[in-house]
């Protein structure tokens, strides 16, 4: 990417939110653009970091056995009322509820509703089972209190996926498959999930668990014991069960060593059972001839939540702890290194060009600052805000065919020769 062509002029930063200061940071740099509360637009570089992070969700359900659909995100509001749950989310005021002379519609806020409807065509026998279907696509709340950014919104990029078995024990089954592909994710994408004991409420089923990120800036509270990795929601203490609750599906008899943390909760998985079947009359022939409900999970996790957790624990600090920048982790950066050369200087800005189109050849995302006008130090600044992991500088102190290399989280930097800076970028 040219940033003379991105529509990006110099970026002033000051006053950043204390609470989400890179969101804030992508806020007033133009890479996220607020169209009205909880509504975002995504510039070139979020929106990438979010399409990588999609692709490693996508890669790690994929390999274990889960299938990708797209269900519609307008919904009839028929199949809501077949489900019992259409009156309670327009009461409560969740739903985005859109009337027109050809019926009523939702924006869906999640799709139990579509996806029974859908399986229903699909899974008509149990030697169709077991099957898990998935999608990552928007949704839609009318959240009362939208909060962090990204974080919490009216519109939000989720992945939402659903388990079709035939009994209990398949459920089981499937539901543990796909727990352990969001441990896999937590680990493709470098954030440290925690899975933690969760309760159903208005899902319904029997038993969930939330994958939580330890985080300051988090608005859950979950006890949690380091050692043994055992971690429960504190909403969950507020059932009257809650002794029998956990012992009976966690195995868990004493919780008075877990610690309170602060947590940020990425997903939530489910073991809802015949809830949704039964009431939309959604079955399948089984082995003896009869029809039965399917047995159901669902799985969901907040895409865009994850984007914005990403960058908040890319923030770049000085010694008294004032965020300054964003250093993106390499796994998900959509632009490995920022070529910052000096325009006025004719062999620098040619040596700049040949060395982004060699990266762009060699299939290394990289980004050109090839704005006219502006000083080095500005243009260094400026990349320290867009979250390139690497920066290499073109200035005069370099000499001809070498090339100032900063690792922008670490502030070390080596003088090295284009050739060199090539085949590190292509290794790493």
């Amino acid at each position: 990417m040219k940033l003379s062509q991105s529509g990006m002029g110099t970026m002033r930063i000051h006053n950043l939110d204390e609470m989400y200061p890179v969101q804030d940071m992508l806020l007033q740099s133009g890479q996220l653009l607020q169209y009205g509360t909880g509504i975002y637009a995504y510039g070139n570089i979020p929106m990438l970091v979010k399409r990588n992070v999609e692709r490693m969700i996508e890669k790690c359900l994929n390999e274990a056995g889960c299938i990708e659909v797209q269900l519609p995100t307008l919904q009839p509001d028929n199949i809501w009322k077949s489900s019992q749950r259409w009156d309670k989310y327009v009461e409560d005021g969740t739903m985005l509820v859109v009337e027109s002379d050809k019926g009523t519609f939702c924006l869906a806020p999640t799709a139990e509703e579509a996806v029974v409807e859908y399986a229903r065509e699909k899974l008509k026998s149990y030697k169709h089972m077991p099957a898990t279907f998935y999608q990552i696509g928007e949704k839609y709340r009318n959240e009362i209190r939208t909060r962090g950014y990204l974080l919490r919104g009216k519109s939000f990029l989720m992945m939402d996926a659903y388990s079709f078995d035939t009994d209990v024990a398949g459920l089981e089954k499937s539901y543990k498959q796909v727990r352990d592909a969001y441990l896999a994710i937590a680990r493709e994408i470098g954030l440290p999930m925690v899975p933690v004991v969760a309760d159903n409420g208005a899902m319904g089923g029997k038993k969930s668990e939330e994958f939580m990120l330890l985080s300051p800036i988090g608005e859950d509270t979950i006890l949690y014991d380091e050692t043994t990795g055992v971690a429960l929601n504190t909403e969950v203490l507020e059932r009257e069960d809650y002794q029998e609750y956990l012992e009976k599906e966690y195995g868990i008899t004493d919780i008075s060593h877990l610690q309170e943390k602060k947590a940020i909760e990425l997903g939530h998985i489910f073991q809802l059972g015949t809830r949704y079947s039964e009431t939309m009359n959604a079955k399948f022939i089984d082995q003896d001839g009869k029809e039965k409900p399917y047995c159901m999970g669902c799985y969901g996790i907040g895409v865009s939540r994850a984007v914005a957790a990403i960058y908040e624990a890319a923030a770049l600090k000085d010694e008294n702890g004032k965020v300054t920048g964003i250093a993106l982790p390499t796994s998900v950066a959509p632009y490995l290194l920022q070529i910052v050369p000096k325009m006025e200087n004719e062999a620098k800005k040619e040596e700049a060009i040949k060395l982004y189109q060699a990266l762009q050849q060699a299939g290394v995302g990289v980004i050109l600052d090839d704005r006219e006008n502006l000083s080095i130090g500005v243009k260094i600044k400026d990349c320290k805000v867009l979250g390139t992991p690497y920066m290499a500088v073109l200035g005069d102190k370099v000499e001809a065919g070498m090339v100032e290399l900063e690792d922008v989280r670490s502030g070390e930097k080596e003088v090295i020769t284009i050739d060199a800076l090539i085949q590190k970028m292509k290794t790493i």
